[in-house]
């Protein structure tokens, strides 16, 4: 939609200029384009047909969620109560670890297979881990995304950053050892789902 306006007519650009996703969304949804074999009402037609389908895919999200979060809540609420797990980040590290319960064996599988593990990188003198490109992209997003509110909201994480900035890491190499640690932290958690019933 941002695109369309960059390359659309004048005048829409002016009226959307400023305006949240949110509200542009809203608005062009309401959108009535009298000609659309003009440019501006082409540009129109197209806004609104984008603006419904987010929309529709938004009101699909929300009936997914009414059921996701209570399946999720009820499976693994210990999950759930660490900081920065939220039902999708908790959803796709359950579907991860229940896809692969033979090797979850150790902590360390765990990463690898979400793709958290440090892979050597180091030339010559220079001795340095880089990103892991492997494993599960969908339980390595959602450990990226509990980073990200980790980094942002809590005090431990937040003064680790500013350790690590200081040393010289840079924010990819943080980021991996958060990821890595994170990792390490909720591996009992999901490993823990997995045991027999007799051994809880």
């Amino acid at each position: 939609m941002r695109a369309l306006l960059v390359t659309g007519p004048d005048e829409l650009r002016a009226a959307y200029r400023g305006t949240t996703v949110w509200r542009m969304v809203h608005a062009a949804a309401r959108l009535r384009p009298s000609d659309p074999t003009t440019p501006t009402g082409a540009t129109k037609f197209a806004l609104r047909d984008l603006a419904r389908r987010v929309q529709t895919l938004e009101a699909e999200i929300d009936t997914l969620d009414a059921v996701l979060v209570p399946l999720v809540t009820v499976t693994a609420p210990e999950l759930i109560a660490r900081h920065g797990v939220g039902p999708e980040t908790a959803g796709a590290l359950l579907v991860c670890a229940g896809d692969n319960p033979h090797r979850l064996g150790s902590e360390a599988k765990f990463a690898h297979l979400c793709g958290t593990s440090p892979i050597d990188a180091s030339s010559g003198l220079v001795v340095r881990k880089r990103l892991n490109r492997g494993g599960d992209r969908q339980a390595n997003e959602a450990l990226w995304r509990i980073v990200m509110v980790r980094m942002v909201s809590d005090a431990r994480t937040r003064h680790y950053v500013e350790r690590r900035t200081k040393e010289g890491r840079s924010k990819r190499e943080i980021m991996r050892c958060l990821k890595r640690y994170v990792a390490r932290e909720l591996y009992p958690l999901l490993a823990a789902l997995h045991e027999p019933l007799d051994n809880r």
